[in-house]
């Protein structure tokens, strides 16, 4: 999970996502409504049989580690499982790596400090044929490293070349959070060439000052990160209350960046492997 602002237990009631699979929640900043939900949503996991086994990790900037780890204590101390709070470097860095994905963290520009996430899959296996597989007689122990690239060589000496028993794996997908920050070039740089990056588009570009004063971006500002960092999609979000539609945000930001879509209440993403915009 990326933040938890108050009503986030809620939503994945509604989505109906398994709260006993959520292991690691990031929280960007420590403003209200990123964070205020943490009690509610980590008292709720208690009540679904966690066990010492079953962690739960947030990741936050240091500076809130201190309050949110005693209201953690206050209103979770008797929980049932382990609740690791861990402090993100000031500079970010790696945060967690599994056997199939890393995720780290990046300075954003806000008026308190803030984070972005990264989350990246890690090269995939290729698919291995399994009708080739049996007709070459690949003993199964070998068959991990003929997914990971290497070819068959049989016991008379001849080499079947790993293309013949494989093909192509899928590719491997990433996607950054940015919210809350402004506009900046680094953030650029730090999620250069991702499939796909939410931005937060708080104001249309009329508004810049304002945006600027208050530590966001503009639907426009968001727009030219994308274009910059090369990015295969963009997703804005985080708009102001003065909009109830987003749909004039979304149009600024597709006059610069035309693959952008407006994230909305409870829907689902689907992330494709990046993709030439012309």
């Amino acid at each position: 999970m990326i933040d938890c602002g108050e009503g986030s237990q809620l939503q994945m009631f509604k989505m109906r996502l398994p709260m006993n699979r959520l292991t690691d929640i990031f929280i960007s900043h420590m403003h209200g409504d990123h964070c205020l939900g943490l009690p509610g949503l980590l008292s709720t996991l208690d009540l679904h049989d966690r066990g010492p086994a079953s962690p739960v990790n947030v990741y936050l900037p240091e500076q809130g580690a201190d309050i949110v780890g005693r209201m953690v204590k206050f209103f979770c101390g008797g929980a049932g499982y382990p609740i690791n709070i861990i402090p993100i470097p000031r500079d970010g860095g790696l945060l967690m790596e599994t056997k199939s994905l890393e995720v780290s963290a990046f300075r954003l520009y806000h008026r308190i400090p803030a984070f972005g996430f990264l989350f990246r899959e890690k090269p995939k296996p290729r698919k291995l044929l399994g009708d080739m597989a049996d007709f070459y007689k690949i003993p199964l122990s070998m068959r991990a490293d003929v997914k990971d690239g290497a070819d068959f060589v049989k016991d008379d000496g001849t080499v079947i070349p790993n293309s013949r028993l494989t093909t192509s794996a899928p590719p491997s997908l990433s996607y950054a959070y940015c919210s809350d920050t402004m506009a900046d070039s680094r953030v650029a740089r730090a999620v250069e060439g991702v499939d796909l990056l939410y931005h937060e588009a708080t104001y249309l570009d009329e508004l810049r000052a304002q945006a600027e004063a208050r530590g966001h971006s503009t639907a426009l500002q968001a727009a030219r990160i994308a274009l910059e960092a090369g990015v295969g999609m963009l997703m804005i979000g985080h708009y102001s209350k003065r909009y109830n539609d987003p749909s004039p945000l979304l149009e600024e930001a597709k006059s610069i960046f035309p693959n952008t879509i407006a994230a909305r209440e409870l829907d689902r993403i689907s992330v494709s492997a990046k993709k030439t915009i012309s």
